[in-house]
């Protein structure tokens, strides 16, 4: 389960190679751009080795981020909380003796869209959320403070790629559903079983690559002049519309 940390970056030479080389939970290197060629072979042959994404940004960037401190061209963010294992997901189902029911988020980028994701899917029972590692908000400060609580229930998975991973739930035994205009009413699904929702980008929606490993697409029907709804309000729709099927009354 998810466990806060008290810092949010480590900065400096020795003390990001330090972290480097243990096992604190990092989710981003920043380099700086012109850094010592040597020092940035370094960090980046010690992100690789952890799987770690690296940034070069220039030296404006790590000095906001380190609000004015000596970050010497080396930044760490650290990951607020510490992220679950897929079969952690399908555990939490087995335990609860209920069949699978995930949230998988393409590419969701804002910080309180992703806490009050994580709040309905806590209330709803979803049994765990999936985001990818890159271009996508990961678990921060102000995601837990939106998240009132429900990030320490919730387990979260980072995967480096959202196809891959459908396809292993497939094989697993899920079925996937993704959100689009053209989709069926999500009055009338039916998400008994083992079984996915994906939610899009706010902007973008669901990735096309992604978007073709779907099962089937739900849409939310609309009325107004404004056709498309926050991304959080409608994953509570959906998700709830998930939890009546399963639960009736």
């Amino acid at each position: 389960m998810s466990k806060v940390t008290s810092i949010d970056f480590i900065f400096g030479h020795h003390a990001s190679i330090a972290a480097l080389q243990g096992d604190q939970a990092i989710n981003k290197v920043w380099l700086q751009t012109g850094l010592n060629p040597a020092l940035a072979q370094q960090v980046r042959k010690l992100a690789k080795k952890r799987q770690l994404i690296v940034q070069q940004v220039p030296k404006s960037k790590l000095d906001e981020l380190s609000d004015g401190g000596n970050h010497q061209g080396v930044l760490l963010s650290l990951a607020a909380f510490e992220y679950a294992q897929l079969d952690d997901l399908f555990a939490k189902a087995a335990q609860r003796h209920e069949d699978p029911f995930f949230l998988i988020l393409d590419e969701i980028e804002d910080p309180h869209n992703l806490g009050s994701i994580l709040r309905t899917a806590d209330a709803a029972g979803v049994h765990g959320v999936i985001i990818p590692k890159r271009r996508a908000v990961q678990l921060t400060a102000t995601v837990a403070k939106t998240s009132t609580g429900a990030i320490e229930h919730v387990p979260v998975v980072r995967v480096g790629n959202l196809v891959n991973l459908v396809d292993d739930l497939k094989k697993r035994g899920l079925w996937i559903f993704g959100t689009d205009m053209a989709g069926q009413d999500y009055r009338q699904w039916d998400a008994t079983g083992a079984v996915a929702l994906v939610i899009g980008n706010e902007g973008k929606g669901i990735s096309p690559l992604l978007k073709k490993k779907m099962d089937g697409m739900l849409t939310i029907p609309m009325v107004g002049h404004v056709q498309s709804l926050n991304a959080s309000v409608a994953t509570s729709l959906l998700v709830y519309q998930g939890y009546n099927s399963r639960h009736p009354l």
